[in-house]
Order: structure tokens, then sequence, then C-alpha cells
């Protein structure tokens, strides 16, 4: 079957995870993704070497895309990059704030010699605004956005495991690519979309917003718990594992009491009848709950919340990851050799054909000469 974005050009001004993301997206549907890289390569493959010298971020998020060294400040390159531009579907690029328009690649400008391209901005903190034109990096918009503050122990705030707030926005500007197109097939034209890491993780924060506004109290750091639903957390086991139990209605709670428990009576306690009350007394709660499990190995335990029908987890490491009989891989092409990477996130990706990530520059003079001056 025909890949659904086939036949479609991308050019990137891309450099980091966000951007990547989402371009990458595109390639695993179809695209043709020309990648424009400084003469020294996209910083992103030095962020580390894990992977046969290369690195970890790189090889996940430039499968499949060409890579042209240009300097846009060079006339003969700015112009070789407007002509590639001329045949483009889409543009996307997260170069610092307002860099690609100082270059003479604005968005709106692209888009009136163009209309039916497609443009993307992806920015830290939007094209306007106080902090408009301050850097921004994950981590940094973790804290910015209060997403730190609820993550962590109750003793302090942490970071969430992976680069959220990049990989946050990338998604978003794939999503909004997307919608351009259909738009487009309807109109004939392009659209402008801008979008930043700030305001996506300030989206996905609205649950714990709304609680503090409402309530003037911010939800509490408490590891591997949730903040609002109880029980749903991590319990040891007798074996010293952890399994995370998860409870999301009266339903379910009574059947944990009854049939895992082994303590209906549990289901009415009056300090335990509803979700809120549990959540105010989740001390006494999870000690009830931590009195079983601590009886019962992890396998035990895991057979009956299965056979019962509850929603649990085991809190498990990189080498449960690396072994998941859940996880299905990709192969990756590598300068030297070949690796393999979790599949693209929809069913049917782990069929594609490996793709092969690009050296820096390596299509550069092919790509000069598809698209010399005539």
């Amino acid at each position: 079957m025909a890949e659904p974005l086939s036949g479609l050009l991308v050019i990137s001004l891309e450099q980091a995870v966000a951007a990547p993301l989402c371009t990458q997206r595109l390639v695993d549907a179809g695209a043709r993704v020309i990648k424009v890289e400084r003469m020294e390569g996209d910083f992103a493959r030095g962020y580390d070497h894990v992977v046969g010298g290369e690195s970890a971020y790189f090889i996940w998020l430039n499968r499949g895309k060409e890579s042209l060294t240009l300097d846009i400040k060079d006339p003969a390159d700015a112009r070789l990059l407007h002509r590639i531009i001329a045949k483009a579907d889409i543009f996307v690029q997260n170069l610092a704030p307002h860099a690609a328009e100082r270059a003479g690649f604005g968005s709106a400008d692209l888009r009136a010699r163009h209309p039916r391209l497609i443009t993307c901005d992806i920015t830290g903190y939007g094209e306007a605004g106080p902090l408009h034109e301050m850097k921004a990096y994950d981590l940094l918009i973790q804290c910015e956005t209060g997403l730190a503050s609820i993550t962590g122990s109750p003793e302090a705030p942490g970071r969430v495991g992976v680069s959220l707030a990049d990989l946050c926005c990338g998604q978003n500007a794939h999503a909004a690519i997307l919608q351009a197109l259909f738009a487009r097939e309807k109109t004939g034209r392009g659209q402008g979309i801008s979008t930043s890491l700030f305001a996506g993780m300030a989206d996905w924060m609205t649950v714990p917003l709304l609680h503090f506004e409402h309530t003037g109290v911010p939800p509490q750091r408490v590891g591997l718990k949730h903040p609002s639903i109880a029980p749903y957390g991590a319990y040891a086991t007798a074996d010293g594992k952890q399994v995370v139990i998860s409870i999301q209605n009266e339903r379910e709670w009574s059947v944990l009491c009854a049939r895992v428990l082994g303590n209906p009576a549990l289901a009415t306690d009056p300090r335990f009848e509803t979700n809120v009350l549990r959540v105010k007394n989740r001390p006494q709660l999870d000690a009830a709950v931590q009195a079983v499990t601590a009886t019962l190995t992890r396998d035990q335990l895991t057979h009956r919340l299965q056979a019962h029908g509850i929603a649990f987890a085991s809190v498990n490491g990189l080498a449960d990851l690396s072994s998941h009989p859940q996880l299905q891989r990709v192969k990756v092409e590598l300068e030297r050799g070949n690796t393999t990477i979790p599949a693209p996130p929809w069913e049917g990706s782990a069929q594609n054909p490996a793709k092969a990530v690009p050296r820096i520059g390596e299509h550069s003079a092919a790509l000069r000469t598809e698209f010399a001056e005539n």
C-alpha cells in the first residue's frame, strides 16, 4: 500500500529534538524530507556517541532524511534554498526566534511567494510576548511551566526522564501540519503554523493548573502515586519488586478489596468509600493495601490482578523494556553497521523497510545538481 504522504516534499531548517521529531513522523509516512544543516551539522549529532559512535537522539529522529549542508547567509546557498522551497509542500524551522526571517526565509514572505506552501515555525516561548527571545531548552521549559514542581518525590522536584517539552512540541507541530494539508486539499492554499515548547507544556499542565486555580492548592509531589486518584500507585511485593495498581471507579475498588486483597469490608470502610475520601486518607489506605501485597510475590500479585480485571503495571527498568514482549522494533542503517529502535507508534510500522541515518551533507552534491539554476 502506498505511504500516505508519498510525493510530498518537506524542507526543514532544523536542529535538536522538536522539529526533527515532527519531520521524522512525516518521513515515516512517506514524505521526502530534506534536512538543512550548518556546515558542522545539527548539534544533536554530538549529544552522545553511544550507538556505534553516533548520537542516540540523532539516529532516532533523522532516519530516512536527506542531509544538505548550507550557509544560508551565503547568497549562492540562499538562492539554492529558495529554489528548493519553491518546489516544496512544507517548510519547517526551529532556529532562534526571527533568525530565519532575518536570513530571508520568513514564513509570511515564503507563503506570499508560494501560496500552496505550508510553513511551520517552532520556538521556545512563541513569536511574541515578553519572553519570546529567551533561549528555551527542554528542562528549562519543564521548570518554567511548573511541571518540575509536581514531578519527583515529596522531598524535591524532578525532571521527567525524557525531553517531554520537546516531544510534546514536535507532536503538536506534526498534528498541525496534517491539519493544514487537509485544509489545503479543500482550499488550494497553504497556511502558517506557529507553535512553541512553552505552549505545548502549558496545555498539558491544564489539569494541575485547574486544581490550583480552583482550590488554591497545587497537586503534591507523591512519587509513584497519582495525586488525585487512590489507590493508584506502587506497592512493594514479598520478592522486593513493585507493582502499580490503578483503581478508576467504585466497582473496581470493591473487586480489589474482595478478590485481590481478601478483605471485602475494606470497600465500605467510611474512610475509603469514595475516591475523594481515599485520597484524603491515603496513608491509611496504602497501609491496608501494602499489608497484603507484601505477602505476595510480584507474579502472585499480578496473576490475581489480571484474573479479576484490575489494571496494573510492573515497575520496570530499561532492561525489562529491552526484552518486553510488546516492544516492536525497526532497523536503522548507520554509517558503521545497523541497530534497531522502537517502531513508530502505530500498528504496522514495524514492517516498514529500514531507513538510513544521513551523514553530514551526504546528499549535498546530488541536491545541488537536482535544484541547480537553469
